[in-house]
């Protein structure tokens, strides 16, 4: 019996130094029915020939080109050209794990749910991933603690371990899982059906996958999500994250205002951990411009009173500060009462942390 087709979508830019690899994980899943779209988003490095290249080597592969339109816009553009009966997204810097669409699609067909999500490893050398794909083969030893301790047969009457994992409807699903930081659009497996009535807010550089989540819920039954840890996250020294403030840092406070307005409309009760969320990306904001040179922190003024405005409107609402991560609190009251020294503080404390550093490591 032929299995569901599984489209695999990957959006690139200049991504000529990983794109080959990652590709090549998806194309050895041990899950046999795919097709993988890769969408080649304005490069201007060799990507477009890596992509000509992965096209003629595998017959599931086919590449788009797109001009720069961003990441949302890319995904979209294959969500609208994608075949099959369930969905994924991975980015062009990370890899999957040789079992990971096999698990995913065993368990969402398994709980009857319309989204199936696992968790990730973080790496950032060929050798850490090695290791990563190394300790996810199969054992016959004890299982580790997080999972259950037993064996299920996958779709090829196969054994493998199974995980601990969790079902949700949907109101717990916002609450228990996007709410507590579960809020990446990869590492997820989609029923078609689900992700046909949504696609991503274009125009968003920070926050994009978080929305599309959001958006998802009032079409959302049910969803699990497993300790199976089948994703690999890179962590890349070029990655939006890593990179100096820039205006578009910003969007991940539009982005939780935005999906706040959603949430409430969902439940009211939620207000509390909303407002949290938003001074949460709002301090993560304020941190990026701390760290830019004192030019640039001047130039930023226009954005730091945009982030203590509205830090001082969620800091009214009852209940917001005792959802923060730990810190947090602390932070958003100094910051709101004394912003210039707040930035001021922040900056030289990690100035402090990168010198001590260099110091240790000419030491080793």
């Amino acid at each position: 019996m032929k299995r569901d087709l599984i489209s695999v979508i990957v959006p690139v830019h200049n991504g000529q130094d990983y794109l080959e690899n990652c590709i090549e994980s998806i194309a050895g899943q041990s899950y046999d029915n795919l097709e993988i779209l890769i969408v080649n988003d304005g490069s201007t490095d060799r990507t477009g020939e890596i992509c000509a290249g992965l096209q003629d080597r595998y017959e599931n592969v086919v590449v788009f080109t797109l001009e720069d339109l961003g990441v949302s816009a890319a995904r979209n553009y294959a969500m609208d050209r994608a075949k099959g009966a369930f969905l994924t997204f991975v980015d062009a810097d990370d890899r999957l794990c040789p079992d990971t669409l096999s698990y995913l699609h065993e368990r969402i067909t398994a709980t009857d749910s319309d989204l199936a999500g696992c968790r990730f490893h973080i790496w950032g050398t060929a050798q850490e991933w090695e290791n990563i794909c190394r300790s996810m083969e199969p054992k016959s030893a004890a299982l580790p603690a997080e999972k259950i301790t037993f064996l299920a047969e996958n779709a090829d009457g196969q054994k493998q371990e199974a995980y601990a994992e969790q079902c949700y409807d949907r109101r717990q699903y916002l609450a228990e899982s996007i709410l507590k930081d579960n809020c990446r659009c990869w590492s997820k497996l989609y029923r078609r059906r689900l992700v046909d009535q949504v696609r991503f807010r274009e125009g968003l550089t920070v926050g994009e996958d978080m929305l599309f989540l959001v958006d998802l819920l009032p079409f959302l039954e049910s969803a699990v999500e497993t300790a199976y840890p089948g994703y690999g996250y890179y962590q890349n020294p070029a990655g939006v994250m890593q990179r100096p403030f820039t205006s578009s840092y910003m969007d991940q406070v539009r982005c939780w205002e935005m999906a706040g307005d959603l949430i409430l409309q969902m439940d009211e009760e939620l207000k509390p951990q909303t407002a949290s969320k938003i001074i949460t990306a709002v301090m993560l904001t304020v941190g990026k411009i701390a760290l830019c040179p004192a030019k640039e922190r001047k130039q930023a003024g226009e954005y730091v009173r945009q982030c203590r405005e509205k830090l001082k409107e969620q800091l009214q609402i009852p209940g917001s500060l005792s959802y923060l991560p730990g810190g947090y609190s602390m932070k958003a009251r100094l910051f709101c009462s004394l912003p210039g020294l707040y930035i001021w503080l922040y900056h030289g404390l990690h100035r402090f942390k990168r010198i001590w550093k260099q110091m240790q490591d000419r030491r080793r």
